[in-house]
Protein backbone atom coordinates (compact mmCIF):
# COMPACT_ATOMS: atom_id res chain seq x y z
CA UNK A 1 0.00 0.00 0.00
CA UNK A 2 1.05 3.56 -0.63
CA UNK A 3 -0.50 6.99 -0.11
CA UNK A 4 -2.54 8.41 -2.97
CA UNK A 5 -0.15 11.38 -3.05
CA UNK A 6 2.58 8.99 -4.33
CA UNK A 7 0.45 7.73 -7.23
CA UNK A 8 1.25 8.18 -10.92
CA UNK A 9 -0.74 10.35 -13.28
CA UNK A 10 -3.01 8.38 -15.62
CA UNK A 11 -3.12 5.22 -13.49
CA UNK A 12 -6.19 3.63 -11.92
CA UNK A 13 -6.21 2.57 -8.25
CA UNK A 14 -8.51 1.05 -5.64
CA UNK A 15 -8.82 2.83 -2.30
CA UNK A 16 -7.81 0.41 0.48
CA UNK A 17 -8.52 2.72 3.42
CA UNK A 18 -8.70 6.38 4.33
CA UNK A 19 -8.77 8.47 7.48
CA UNK A 20 -8.93 12.14 8.37
CA UNK A 21 -11.29 14.79 9.64
CA UNK A 22 -14.91 13.64 9.82
CA UNK A 23 -16.03 16.59 7.68
CA UNK A 24 -13.64 15.63 4.89
CA UNK A 25 -14.56 11.93 5.04
CA UNK A 26 -18.30 12.77 4.96
CA UNK A 27 -17.80 15.01 1.93
CA UNK A 28 -15.88 12.26 0.15
CA UNK A 29 -18.51 9.64 1.01
CA UNK A 30 -21.19 12.01 -0.34
CA UNK A 31 -19.21 12.08 -3.62
CA UNK A 32 -19.22 8.24 -3.60
CA UNK A 33 -15.50 8.03 -2.77
CA UNK A 34 -14.88 5.41 -0.09
CA UNK A 35 -12.91 2.25 0.69
CA UNK A 36 -13.16 -0.08 -2.30
CA UNK A 37 -13.77 2.73 -4.80
CA UNK A 38 -11.82 2.69 -8.05
CA UNK A 39 -10.30 6.05 -8.93
CA UNK A 40 -8.15 7.37 -11.73
CA UNK A 41 -5.48 10.03 -11.21
CA UNK A 42 -6.07 12.53 -13.99
CA UNK A 43 -3.47 15.16 -13.15
CA UNK A 44 -0.68 15.57 -10.58
CA UNK A 45 0.71 18.87 -9.36
CA UNK A 46 3.39 19.59 -6.77
CA UNK A 47 0.83 20.20 -4.00
CA UNK A 48 -2.38 18.51 -5.23
CA UNK A 49 -3.94 16.08 -7.68
CA UNK A 50 -7.16 15.66 -9.64
CA UNK A 51 -8.91 12.31 -9.35
CA UNK A 52 -11.91 10.89 -11.19
CA UNK A 53 -14.43 8.36 -9.96
CA UNK A 54 -17.56 7.39 -11.88
CA UNK A 55 -18.79 10.75 -13.21
CA UNK A 56 -17.07 13.06 -10.69
CA UNK A 57 -13.76 14.88 -10.68
CA UNK A 58 -12.23 16.07 -7.42
CA UNK A 59 -9.15 18.10 -6.56
CA UNK A 60 -7.34 16.89 -3.43
CA UNK A 61 -4.43 18.55 -1.67
CA UNK A 62 -1.48 16.34 -0.81
CA UNK A 63 -2.33 16.64 2.91
CA UNK A 64 -5.64 14.85 2.20
CA UNK A 65 -4.15 12.46 -0.38
CA UNK A 66 -1.52 11.39 2.19
CA UNK A 67 -4.35 9.95 4.31
CA UNK A 68 -5.78 7.81 1.51
CA UNK A 69 -4.03 4.47 0.97
CA UNK A 70 -4.16 2.69 -2.38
Amino acid sequence: MQPLSHSSQGNTYTIKWMFGLPEVLNAMHNMDIHEGSTIQVLQKFSDSLIISTANRRVVLGNEVADRIQI
